[in-house]
């Protein structure tokens, strides 16, 4: 039994050592296999992850999305480029982008491709072959290129126009539309003005017309007259009867009355002339050039138009010195003083006391303007909106509200200046200040 067991075989504890040291090994190499396992499938998951985050930003985006490389060709779209073709990204992808360019773009898209291999293109408009004809984008390009700066490929991005042309045509039609409102306006405010006028201007043109009208009747009847005397004389009748017929026709009286009758013509002729030259130029819309003109008498005229058409009786107070001279266009000037008078006489209505004053006064390079009223004056809160548009403190239907307006932009077209304020002892005070020579910046 003993030798039995002294010949059985006997393990060296090196090899040991080896096999103990193998295993060890393959446990850590398969632990770190299971780890990188496991990071791959973690890299994998944020991939994954990550793609569909990129997928779903592009299908949400309303811009079209193409990715080219160098040469044009199609790598990958988004949703809005498959709804505007009508075709899916398989269709789409490793064909040339200008298949999808409206032909009259082709060499526009040309030139954008070589453009985009120095710099980006921004806001080039081209048109696209969309499902239901051409559409045109906005089209932002930009180069795409490797980790060592080499270009590789562009990424386009196009924002369609069609909603944005519309909206634009839309507000360019309604800003044309209210442009031409507001002219409509401005000129209905200015007629109104006129129109205000007309019956002071009717009893104005009615006193030099009637005498006109009664002067041409008499020298109709001297005519007349004249003609029979004439005649007689042509018929060879005698010295006597000739005679007869001047005293009987009264012809000395009739030939000292003639110089006169046509100087009275001639008078009231010059004042209806006088009257419509006036009222051709506050009516007039052309625009001429600035000019120096009789201030006192554009004043004067305003008034008399006024007070005439006025059915309340106002008591004027005239401090106007005589042959004050201005800088500007006179006719829109006496656009602006009827305004002003205006506005004070028809503050005054129903006031007991209805005194109107006006005032001027030169200096070096201005004239100061003044029409005082005796009226209730205007709210400190509508002092800083009389110039606005389309305020009135008129009863409805009685004021546009433009009147102010208006008068204020011609003011200051003129280099002049118009304000409006309160009077301590009661009342509205308008003053226009208005240069006496030309102003380089009108």
């Amino acid at each position: 039994m003993s030798d039995k067991n002294n010949n059985a075989p006997q393990l060296d504890p090196g090899v040991d050592d080896a096999w103990v040291s193998v295993i060890r090994k393959m446990d850590e190499a398969y632990a770190d296999l299971v780890h990188s396992q496991v990071e791959v499938e973690e890299k994998n998951a944020e991939l994954q992850e990550n793609k569909q985050f990129l997928d779903s930003v592009q299908s949400s985006m309303s811009d079209v999305l193409i990715v080219c490389d160098h040469l044009g060709q199609i790598q990958q779209v988004n949703r809005a480029l498959e709804m505007l073709t009508g075709k899916l990204g398989d269709q789409l992808v490793g064909s040339h982008f200008t298949d999808l360019v409206d032909p009259r773009f082709l060499q526009k898209v040309n030139g954008l491709i070589n453009q985009v291999r120095v710099q980006p293109v921004r806001d080039c408009e081209i048109e696209l072959q969309g499902v239901d004809g051409s559409v045109p984008l906005s089209m932002n390009c930009s180069p795409r290129k490797n980790h060592r700066g080499r270009l590789v490929g562009m990424v386009l991005i196009g924002r369609p126009l069609g909603e944005l042309q519309k909206a634009y045509i839309e507000l360019n039609s309604a800003h044309a539309e209210l442009k031409l409102a507001q002219e409509r306006l401005v000129q209905s405010e200015k007629m109104a003005s006129l129109g205000r006028l007309v019956a002071g201007v009717a009893h104005e043109l009615n006193n030099p017309i009637s005498f006109v009208y009664g002067n041409m009747h008499a020298l109709q009847r001297y005519t007349d007259r004249l003609s029979q005397y004439f005649d007689a004389i042509n018929e060879g009748q005698s010295r006597d009867k000739l005679k007869e017929m001047r005293e009987e026709l009264r012809l000395d009286k009739l030939i000292r009355d003639l110089n006169s009758l046509v100087a009275g013509t001639m008078e009231g002729a010059d004042r209806v002339k006088e009257i419509v030259n006036d009222l051709k130029q506050f009516s007039s819309t052309q625009e001429s050039e600035k000019t120096v003109f009789d201030l006192t008498h554009v004043i004067r005229t305003a008034l008399h138009w006024i007070i005439k058409e006025s059915k309340q009786p106002v008591e004027v107070i005239d401090l106007i010195p005589s042959d004050l001279k201005a800088v500007g266009h006179s006719g829109q000037i006496h656009q602006v003083v009827v305004n002003l008078v205006q506005n004070a006489v028809d503050a005054m209505q129903g006031c007991d006391q209805q005194c109107l004053t006006l005032e001027a006064e030169s200096f070096n390079d201005r004239i100061e303007f003044k029409v005082s009223d005796t009226g209730p004056g205007v709210c400190e809160e509508d002092l800083s909106r009389l110039f606005d548009p389309f305020f009135t403190t008129k009863p409805v239907g009685q004021g546009t509200g433009l009147g102010l307006s208006i008068s204020y932009g011609i003011v200051s077209e003129h280099g002049g200046e118009l304000r409006i304020l309160n009077r301590d002892e009661g009342g509205a005070m308008a003053i226009l200040v208005l240069p006496t020579e030309e102003v380089s910046n009108v």
